[in-house]
């Protein structure tokens, strides 16, 4: 009975491996674009995570031979807040809010021709920990998730203007 157990087993997780074989990621992007200047205003830091993103992205999607790469300019502007959302009786604050708003204005490099003005705000809550060092690591999770998704959702718009020029 253990053998047939076994067996039935086996053939079904073979099944779930063998249908992952076919994975392809959602965010996939083939903009022809390459950064000529860019600018960082208020909070550096969190702008030169999204700067950086992108960055990437352009220097492992672009060809050097291709003349139909698009030159821009970025110009990141990234606003962190973090204020209690709740406190107890003593004062003692229970949970955070940690709200990123950024605004990223896009411009063709030769013409100046602006090509996507995108404006977001994205907050994320967490509850505060016994540990300074737990806060400080649920604090930069959440901070990573929100540029993340301000990231994801500006490729998203990118490549939506980018392609009707």
């Amino acid at each position: 009975m253990k053998k047939i157990i076994y067996l039935i087993a086996t053939v079904i997780f073979l099944n779930f491996i063998s249908a992952c074989a076919g994975y392809k990621p959602l965010y996939t992007t083939n903009l022809q674009f390459e950064i000529a200047d860019y600018s960082l205003k208020t909070n550096t830091k969190l702008g030169k995570q999204i700067y950086l993103k992108l960055y990437n992205l352009s220097k492992n999607n672009y060809k050097k031979n291709n003349q139909n790469i698009k030159k821009i300019t970025i110009t990141i502007d990234t606003k962190k807040i973090k204020s209690p959302t709740a406190k107890d009786t003593t004062g003692k604050v229970l949970e955070y809010k940690i709200t990123i708003g950024s605004s990223v204005k896009i411009n063709d490099y030769l013409t100046k021709n602006k090509i996507l003005n995108y404006d977001v705000s994205y907050s994320a809550s967490y509850q505060v920990q016994d540990q300074y060092s737990k806060n400080i690591k649920l604090e930069n999770k959440n901070i990573e998730n929100l540029v993340n998704k301000i990231y994801e959702n500006l490729l998203i718009k990118m490549s939506e203007n980018m392609t009707t020029i």
